[in-house]
């Protein structure tokens, strides 16, 4: 009690920033900023050393997967948990926790000795970033009046932008030069700084009239969410040999609609629901939503697919693979800025309805991808890309949360965060999906064409044969043998290829359906309306 009291008493005696600075909301941002970059980063960073990871503990990939799943299975659920605990115990110290939580899991995580332990640490990080995400975004929200939201929220994008892009750079770096505990290892100093700032610049703020725990509401939430997820991201799972109609999977989906139906009933009739699903009743809170489960869906669930294209198909590294992501999160820095401040001059909508259409054509770009692709028909979509998320991203969180009283800010801005979770995990599992099966598809087609008593099919094998016998020593027989398994790789490579082409290609038709709702929000010309609902408490 002792030590805790000494620490309390020296927190209290370091100096803060006076709140009526002129540039007060600044040092806020700023401050929020480094934790949304070391949640998002550590959702990217982590990808590339699995591998690696698996070899230490000498483990499968089967189980290794889970040091993914299981920190976007919490990190989900913690979401719309939140804004419950930001309002009850106030927001600079749920924000303190939450990053507390963080830094100490990613401690813990670097003296990972084997991947069930792994695994664990995960999940107290997975719930430090579920909080952080949305408290912090609720925080910056708050402290900056609806006139200069939308630069605000445009650099608030500059740090998930900066992560996603550099994350898989950092991760390789850190992997080819120390060891997969160096992309754990390196949120510990960062966090520090972060906690110091928290001290020195957040003041608090707290609801009056905190709302009761709604516990029944949390436990269903968390079933429909967890087992959700779960199996979405167990479906395409090589030791899930039933597919999508094995029991297991039928199994976590019936959980899930039992949480659902059960998280609906309570929240409508509970006093204080712990997510209050009247926000749905604006008009622009909800179309903005659909438009983020549909961009989730088409986005997220297609990031998988060009690392794993460069790495398979055109042999990159993990670091090049990552390298490769760089410029994309200048350019969505660069243009986040912009649209940030384009959404506080003109309407928000023409900035995303811009930033989609982009995103669309970049997305629809990479269906013309090959086995034999130049480097700039690599880049010129990724160039696309990075210009379209810094468009989008700003304005239609200022669409969104424009209209929501300051008390509802987190659990706003919760479900904001949750619904693109949710979008991106169906994504994932239906595009991956869809990759298996065209991949099955194009290498029986192209398969039919190859007649290995064909006259043309001869002479390929009378051509690469002696090539093979010369450099390798091997008899006529096989060579001709050898020649054949390269013909069939060649066959199979092909159809990859293919097959990840079909699945950008329906990826940027999805994206192109968010201008659908996108044309449907309401833009209130009474500025003063707005500000007025906006402070309302």
């Amino acid at each position: 009690m002792n030590i805790l009291r000494y620490i309390k008493t020296s927190i209290n005696s370091i100096p803060r920033i006076n709140t009526s600075y002129k540039y007060y909301q600044w040092f806020v941002l700023a401050n929020i900023m480094i934790g949304t970059f070391m949640a998002v980063l550590d959702a990217t960073i982590v990808n590339v050393g699995l591998r690696n990871m698996m070899n230490s503990f000498g483990t499968s990939i089967d189980k290794i997967e889970w040091v993914l799943t299981a920190y976007l299975l919490i990190f989900a659920v913690m979401l719309p948990s939140s804004g419950w605990i930001a309002d009850h115990f106030g927001y600079k110290r749920t924000y303190f926790l939450a990053l507390s939580l963080f830094t100490f899991g990613s401690f813990l995580c670097a003296l990972a000795w084997n991947e069930m332990i792994l695994i664990g640490f995960r999940l107290i990080q997975g719930i430090g970033a579920g909080m952080l995400m949305p408290v912090g975004m609720a925080i910056v929200t708050r402290e900056f009046p609806p006139e200069k939201r939308g630069i605000a929220l445009g650099f608030w994008a500059i740090s998930a932008a900066a992560s996603v892009s550099l994350g898989p750079m950092i991760g390789g770096y850190l992997i080819d030069n120390f060891s997969w505990h160096a992309v754990f290892n390196v949120n510990v100093p960062v966090g520090i700084i972060g906690l110091l700032a928290t001290i020195v610049i957040q003041k608090e703020y707290k609801i009056q009239e905190a709302r009761s725990f709604d516990f029944i509401g949390f436990i269903s939430m968390s079933i429909f969410l967890g087992f959700l997820l779960l199996a979405l991201s167990s479906g395409n799972s090589s030791w899930n040999t039933g597919g999508w109609t094995s029991n297991f999977i039928l199994t976590c989906f019936v959980f899930s609609l039992i949480g659902l139906i059960i998280f609906f009933v309570t929240e409508f009739n509970v006093k204080d629901p712990i997510i209050d699903l009247r926000l749905f009743k604006n008009f622009n809170f909800t179309v903005t939503n659909i438009i983020l489960f549909i961009f989730g869906f088409g986005l997220f669930g297609s990031t998988f697919l060009l690392p794993y294209y460069l790495q398979n198909s055109l042999g990159y590294t993990v670091l090049q693979s990552g390298m490769v992501f760089l410029p994309v999160g200048i350019l969505q820095a660069f243009f986040s800025l912009i649209s940030g401040f384009l959404s506080d001059k003109i309407n928000p909508k023409i900035p995303a309805f811009i930033g989609i259409m982009l995103l669309g054509i970049g997305l629809y770009l990479n269906r013309f991808l090959s086995l034999y692709s130049e480097n700039f028909q690599i880049m010129l979509p990724l160039y696309i890309r990075g210009i379209s998320l810094g468009l989008i991203f700003s304005p239609l969180s200022t669409l969104a949360l424009r209209e929501i009283p300051r008390d509802k800010m987190a659990q706003a801005s919760g479900l904001f965060n949750v619904i693109r979770q949710v979008g991106g995990s169906f994504g994932v599992s239906v595009l991956g999906t869809l990759l298996t099966r065209q991949t099955i598809y194009h290498t029986a087609m192209n398969g039919q064409s190859v007649n290995q008593y064909d006259a043309f099919f001869q002479h390929v094998i009378r051509v690469i044969k002696f090539p093979i016998q010369n450099s390798t020593g091997k008899t006529i027989g096989d060579s001709i043998t050898y020649s054949k398994i390269l013909i069939a790789q060649n066959i199979y490579n092909q159809s990859f290829v293919q097959a990840i082409c079909d699945d950008f290609m329906i990826a940027g038709i999805i994206t192109f359906i968010c201008v659908i709702p996108l044309l449907l929000i309401r833009i209130h010309k009474d500025k003063n309306k707005t500000d007025k609902i906006v402070s309302m408490e």
